[in-house]
């Protein structure tokens, strides 16, 4: 897998990362060798309205489009990656023209005539959870292709949504396994294969043939590298979900496809993803979210997860302060708890947010019992994942000044590792393009914060949980 990508590498070469979020995207300019971060750009993603409310489509691009061409060194740009969340695809008409781009988030999304859930395979077979509203694939397929047929007729083409964003730069159209892989009710992990629902309802005839995520589709197209001023031979890759992009960075420097021993990430963003290598598929249970993700080598991810970033935020606001050890004491010396949840799926399904003793609570100490309740909420998913060796903490949550003491003092069993660049899913495009030629992730051991006070605040946590 990741080698030189079918690119011919020159010194001096540059890297683009088109990352889109849920939340909001991001594209990075960075030297892939050393992973230097040159320039960055933010768009706070949107979603319109439609048959289903849709992805942002035109507004992203427009942003992707102006940024490229604002971007400095542009004529050293080498290669492009497109990164992604998952749950997501855009529809093509024959034109090559995008129809629907469905936000997964929708409430029309949800079947209540239960028709979908029907179809779905075996969990032990797909490995994906039946999720709320369009957080399966196949539910947003089956939404469009049921409520509005005629729409759908005109469908000649499925793209994974970091696929699109390959398509729209360089014209090729590719499918690829991480974004096939990730709870999509399309994909039969340990078989590497489209499911019966899948087959059976005609989806894996639309979608573009298979791709992996290093893969060289083409040259960016001759227009966009006019209008942006990039060089007439840079790649495009197929591209990766971002969640496993994370996992890859560390992945490919622990053996890749030939890993041995046992290690997981804790991918943070809007989700929190825990992705454990080498866990038996029997331990995941769907009604806790989780489920079995596709890696870029094609082998099965345990995967447990909870929208981190919407849990935080339901507890300590959007007032931007930061977390620290005072706040906290003061928190759990007001009795204050967090019982979940505020955000759909989880390993808390059903289940509606508390807050106990924290509503006079100033918002250090808010923001420090948030950063607590996501703490507690890892902890619990990689029990349940049964997740052993090292712990990598990647992205946002890495540069929380109260997390990784936290999960640190909860796991003294684990050695907890900090991802001190914070490059996440930027890591992983560059070892899709370098594979272990990339500068290995720098990674700091955390010693752990005050176990003994928060075990004991686990400890009433869980007793609060079980009471409820």
């Amino acid at each position: 897998m990741p080698g030189a990508a079918e690119i011919s590498w020159r010194a001096g070469d540059l890297l683009v990362v088109l990352d889109i979020g849920k939340s909001n995207a991001k594209l990075v300019l960075l030297d892939p060798v050393s992973g230097i971060e040159m320039a960055s750009m933010r768009w706070p993603n949107a979603s319109r309205p439609g048959p289903v409310r849709q992805l942002d489509l035109a507004g992203l691009t427009g942003w992707l489009l102006s940024s490229l061409a604002a971007l400095p060194e542009r004529h050293r740009i080498a290669a492009i990656v497109p990164v992604a969340h998952g749950a997501a695809c855009v529809m093509l008409d024959h034109e090559g023209e995008a129809l629907l781009a469905p936000d997964y988030e929708d409430t029309v999304l949800d079947d209540a005539s239960g028709l979908y859930d029907g179809l779905r395979d075996p969990f032990e077979l797909s490995l994906s959870p039946a999720l709320p509203v369009g957080l399966n694939l196949g539910r947003q397929i089956h939404h469009v292709q049921h409520r509005h047929p005629g729409l759908f007729r005109r469908v000649a083409c499925i793209l994974p949504y970091a696929q699109y964003w390959a398509f729209l730069l360089s014209g090729i159209a590719a499918s690829e396994v991480t974004s096939l892989g990730c709870h999509t009710d399309l994909w039969w992990p340990q078989q590497n294969r489209f499911s019966a629902l899948a087959i059976s309802q005609g989806w894996d005839r639309l979608f573009a043939p298979l791709r992996p995520a290093k893969d060289r589709l083409g040259p960016v197209r001759p227009e966009i590298a006019a209008r942006c001023g990039l060089p007439g031979d840079c790649a495009v890759l197929c591209g990766i979900h971002d969640s496993n992009a994370s996992f890859l960075r560390h992945l490919v420097h622990r053996g890749g496809a030939h890993r041995s021993g046992r290690f997981a990430v804790i991918s943070s963003g809007t989700w929190t993803v825990m992705l454990a290598s080498n866990v038996d598929a029997r331990v995941l249970r769907p009604q806790r979210d989780m489920l079995g993700n596709v890696d870029a080598f094609g082998a099965l991810v345990g995967t447990a997860r909870f929208m981190g970033g919407r849990e935080y935020l339901g507890v300590a606001g959007d007032a931007g302060v930061p977390p620290d050890w005072e706040g906290l004491h003061h928190a759990l010396a007001a009795n204050a708890l967090v019982l979940p949840s505020f955000a759909l799926g989880g390993q808390f399904p059903g289940q509606v947010a508390e807050l106990m003793n924290a509503q006079s609570l100033d918002p250090v100490s808010r923001a420090s019992l948030a950063t607590f309740y996501v703490a507690l909420l890892t902890d619990v998913a990689l029990d349940l994942l049964g997740a052993g060796g090292d712990l990598i903490i990647d992205g946002p949550l890495a540069s929380n000044p109260l997390y990784p003491a936290l999960l640190a003092g909860l796991r003294p069993d684990s050695a907890i590792l900090l991802g001190e660049d914070g490059a996440g899913s930027a890591g992983g495009a560059r070892c899709l393009l370098l594979g272990v030629a990339a500068e290995p992730p720098a990674l700091r051991p955390v010693s752990p914060g005050d176990g003994a006070l928060v075990r004991a605040a686990r400890a009433r946590w869980r007793d609060a949980m079980q009471k409820r």
